[in-house]
């Protein structure tokens, strides 16, 4: 049977047995903890941290943002910001599913559509907040508030229903369960995502039927658990790498024995 690949570049045929050495795995690791420190970091400062700095005056008021002097680089920075958030969940998922299918190929595909939800979420909201920097360069006539109110109220929901909503299935649970199950990492510290992930959806529930602000105190507080999980598999991943007696890559070590 084939070899399937699982590096940043890993492709190749259906699962079946690597063949690789168990070196190529753990290498594999440090690609990992680059996209996943990046999307902590860029998370934990958008969400709720620079994207309230950067994007909420203009969402606040977004008529006196078209009628004043405007915050044209700030807002530009914070899309830029998220489009690096955007690249970091596709980093992640090209470096964990190639490993994960070989024992839990359906979540895998699971996780893959959760970042995929995700990251479409906060591109729509990119999309709102360079629009409504547009239209402070350019006159949209009388309609020109009702727009601007429009896609501030656009931009308000991408973000509960991408990071404040659909995070905690993808990274917290379902990116948990396996490592819990693949014990890729130490067992104890994927409880951060299991229980982060359902916080993060819960909070951002209840902020969707109008329980809170998107970036109040709620959902901050219920991120902390998220951000930690986050910061864990980034660091750990970075240094470390996966835990060579990881039941999943058992065969690999097996075959460079």
């Amino acid at each position: 049977m084939p070899a399937s690949g699982y590096g940043l570049c890993g492709g190749g045929g259906p699962p079946g047995p690597i063949t690789r050495p168990l070196g190529s795995v753990t290498r594999t690791s440090l690609p990992l903890g680059a996209p996943l420190f990046s999307g902590l970091k860029t998370t934990v400062t958008l969400s709720p941290g620079l994207s309230v700095l950067l994007f909420q005056p203009v969402l606040d008021d977004p008529v006196g943002y078209l009628s004043g002097a405007g915050h044209d680089k700030r807002v530009l920075f914070g899309a830029f910001l998220e489009l690096l958030l955007i690249i970091s969940n596709i980093g992640t998922a090209v470096v964990i599913v190639p490993i994960m299918r070989r024992q839990l190929e359906d979540l895998s595909i699971g996780y893959v559509t959760a970042r995929i939800v995700e990251s479409t979420f906060i591109l729509v909201g990119i999309l709102a907040m360079l629009a409504i920097a547009t239209l402070r360069q350019q006159n949209a006539g009388a309609a020109e508030a009702t727009v601007a109110y429009t896609l501030a109220a656009i931009k308000d929901w991408t973000f509960i229903l991408g990071p404040g909503f659909m995070v905690g299935w993808g990274n917290g649970l379902i990116l948990g369960y396996m490592m819990y199950r693949t014990q890729l990492v130490p067992r104890a510290w994927t409880w951060l995502g299991l229980v982060g992930g359902p916080l993060i959806i819960l909070s951002g529930t209840i902020v969707m039927f109008g329980g809170g602000h998107p970036s109040g105190s709620l959902q901050g507080f219920a991120t902390i658990p998220e951000a930690a999980w986050e910061l864990f598999l980034g660091v750990y991943c970075t240094i470390w790498g996966f835990r060579r007696d990881a039941p999943i890559l058992a065969r690999d070590a097996q075959l460079s024995g």
